[in-house]
This record gives C-alpha cells, sequence and structure tokens, in this order.
C-alpha cells in the first residue's frame, strides 16, 4: 500500500514538474522578442542614416565606417556591425519560434540561444498553465519519470529476489 501511495506522489510531483514546461517556454520566446525589439531599436538610427545616404543598406554603411581614417568611425564601425549581427541571430531565433507548438518546444529544448536560455531559468516563476499544451506535457513527464525510477527500483529487486509467479492463486493482500 505504501508503494501505491508513493507512485502517486511520484507522479504527482512529474505531472507538477512536465507543466513548467509550457511556461518555461512561453517566457523564453517572450524574451527572444523583448531583445529582438530592443535590437530593433537599438539599429533604427543606423538603419536612418543608412536609408539616406546608402539606399538602406546598413552592411554599406558598416564598410563606410570601417575606410573611414578616423578611428572613432572605425569603432563605431565595429559596434554596429555588432548589432547587426545581434538583430540577425534574434531575428532567426524569433522565425525558429514561430512554427507550430511541438516545433517550438523542440527548437527550445535542443537550440535555444544559451544566454536568453539562462536568463530565462533566471528569472522564471513556477506557474501552472492551464492549456492542453502544458496537460500533456506533464502527463508525458509524469509517466515517464514514474516508469524510469520504477524501473530502476524494480530491476534490481527482480534481480535479485527474481520474479514470483503466481499459479492461479490470488495472494491474501490482493483480496
Amino acid at each position: 500500500m505504501l508503494r501505491s501511495y508513493l507512485r502517486l506522489v511520484l507522479f504527482a510531483v512529474g505531472l507538477l514538474l512536465g507543466v513548467q514546461v509550457p511556461g518555461l517556454i512561453n517566457d523564453y520566446v517572450h524574451r527572444v522578442e523583448a531583445h529582438l525589439m530592443e535590437a530593433q531599436q537599438s539599429l533604427r538610427g543606423f538603419q536612418d542614416t543608412a536609408d539616406k545616404f546608402f539606399n538602406g543598406d546598413l552592411q554599406a554603411l558598416v564598410a563606410h565606417y570601417h575606410d573611414s581614417s578616423d578611428p572613432v568611425f572605425q569603432s563605431d564601425g565595429q559596434s554596429v556591425g555588432t548589432l547587426i549581427e545581434r538583430h540577425k541571430a534574434l531575428d532567426a531565433e524569433w522565425l525558429a519560434l514561430q512554427g507550430p507548438w511541438w516545433w517550438r518546444d523542440w527548437h527550445v529544448i535542443t537550440a535555444a540561444d544559451p544566454k536568453i536560455s539562462q536568463e530565462t531559468l533566471n528569472g522564471y516563476t513556477y506557474q501552472v498553465l492551464l492549456v492542453p499544451e502544458a496537460i500533456g506535457w506533464g502527463v508525458a513527464v509524469a509517466f515517464i519519470l514514474a516508469l524510469v525510477l520504477e524501473c530502476l527500483v524494480m530491476l534490481p529487486a527482480w534481480t535479485l529476489y527474481g520474479v514470483r509467479r503466481y499459479k492461479g492463486e490470488v495472494p491474501e493482500h490482493w483480496r
């Protein structure tokens, strides 16, 4: 009987852990969006200059800065180039997060930006979303956790004590 209760507690813990996954992924998506908007805002003035003098080509603006004999302009060219690369990376990350929920979840689990992931984990507060995705994650994590721990506990017991076979008789404590 105690083992049954332990299984239920284990399943409940797995369920509560599993329903955290969609909230964590949702927070990651919001952070990527916020960083992308910040990068766009940072580039806005440079984009205006590029629109005015270089037909909107930011790379031409950066090349112009690099070609200057003034070391300040050359340094600014490196800074603008870094901003452009960051914007491109965030834009690619944002596009990767625009697919169906299962694709977005897979992307965040396997290929998320490490800095934004760490930032998301540091700022995450536990939450329970009542959406089908969260319920699915909760049940899946609970089942997998229960199955793995059950196997880790029962396999040694089966190898040490062997599997008991009952010859058609139901044990007394099962009745």
